[in-house]
């Protein structure tokens, strides 16, 4: 779990934007629901029947919640007293809500993942808690910017993991096809909250730009050298057969992720413009449905549709 910095980050640059006006988000509300997913206790690490390198791919972007997570959390509550609009203090609380049930789940099948055949991948979360220990003492608009660059990345994934479902998790285990489909629905669902707050401090264009690429090839970093430390563990790395396996799989992320970066690295790029999946739209509408607290039905990864699991 990601540790209190021991120096304050650095406020000097950020002021309230006097030019930042509250627009209205596309849903009416971020709500914080149960987040919980039941593991079986002997999951397989490897739960891609046919990609090994898919398996430790995702499995190596799970191990970095645990740390990314409750730095969102963290960064976005200290930017809160320059925050004056109450729409968006709401937003954040939901956007806070969502993000800290994430990472308790993300943490539940991080120990499995160890627990059951991989517990080397302890030292690269030594590596990320130093690393976001770092990125807190940087300045808070450096902070809010890799957050809303970070977060711009997840409408490519959510994007991804519902229109491109049967390919990604078609045959694939049902708790983690059904826990990262949920768990972007959600991103998509508060994806405005990093970027307003960013804007709502500071606005201004050159670092929120790079903020896409600090936010984004951070996180994606360190996902892959988890996912290349546990092939080699399998004794797969190197291999002719899995460098291919991973080109197909690095092709197929940047393909479907690399155009909401793009757009985002765009002067005047708003969240607001990416219109959301309309599978997305739908599982959000069906989730009202179910009763408070209810196990969140896993999706039928036997079907090629793979329909909203209520």
């Amino acid at each position: 779990m990601l540790k209190e910095s021991r120096e304050p980050a650095m406020t000097e640059a950020v002021a309230p934007n006097p030019k930042y006006r509250y627009e209205p988000k596309p849903v009416d509300e971020i709500v914080v629901r149960a987040f919980n997913f039941d593991f079986p206790d002997d999951l397989d690490p490897k739960w891609a029947k046919n990609s090994v390198v898919r398996s430790h791919m995702f499995n190596g972007f799970s191990l970095t919640m645990p740390y990314l997570e409750p730095y969102l959390i963290q960064s976005t509550r200290q930017a809160l007293p320059l925050i004056k609009d109450e729409r968006l203090q709401e937003d954040i609380r939901g956007f806070c809500g969502q993000e800290g049930r994430h990472y308790v789940c993300h943490r539940r099948l991080n120990e499995l993942i160890k627990k059951n055949g991989y517990p080397e991948l302890v030292e690269i979360e030594q590596r990320m808690e130093r690393s976001y220990a770092r990125l807190q003492t940087r300045s808070l608009e450096t902070q809010l910017a890799y957050n809303a660059g970070f977060e711009t990345m997840t409408a490519g994934f959510t994007r991804w993991m519902t229109t491109k479902r049967w390919a990604l998790w078609g045959g694939n285990c049902p708790w983690i096809s059904s826990f990262w489909v949920m768990h972007m629905v959600e991103e998509t669902e508060h994806k405005t909250v990093a970027y307003d707050t960013y804007m709502a401090c500071s606005g201004r264009y050159l670092r929120r730009a790079i903020g896409v690429l600090h936010g984004s090839f951070h996180v994606l970093g360190y996902g892959l050298i988890a996912m290349r430390e546990a092939l080699r563990k399998d004794g797969l790395w190197g291999q002719p057969g899995t460098m291919l396996e991973l080109a197909r799989e690095m092709g197929a992320l940047l393909w479907n992720v690399g155009p909401s970066l793009l757009r985002a690295m765009r002067p005047g790029h708003n969240p607001r413009c990416d219109e959301d999946p309309q599978w997305q739209k739908d599982w959000v509408k069906a989730h009202k449905h179910l009763a408070p607290d209810a196990p969140v039905p896993l999706l039928d990864t036997s079907d090629p549709d793979m329909p909203v699991p209520f």
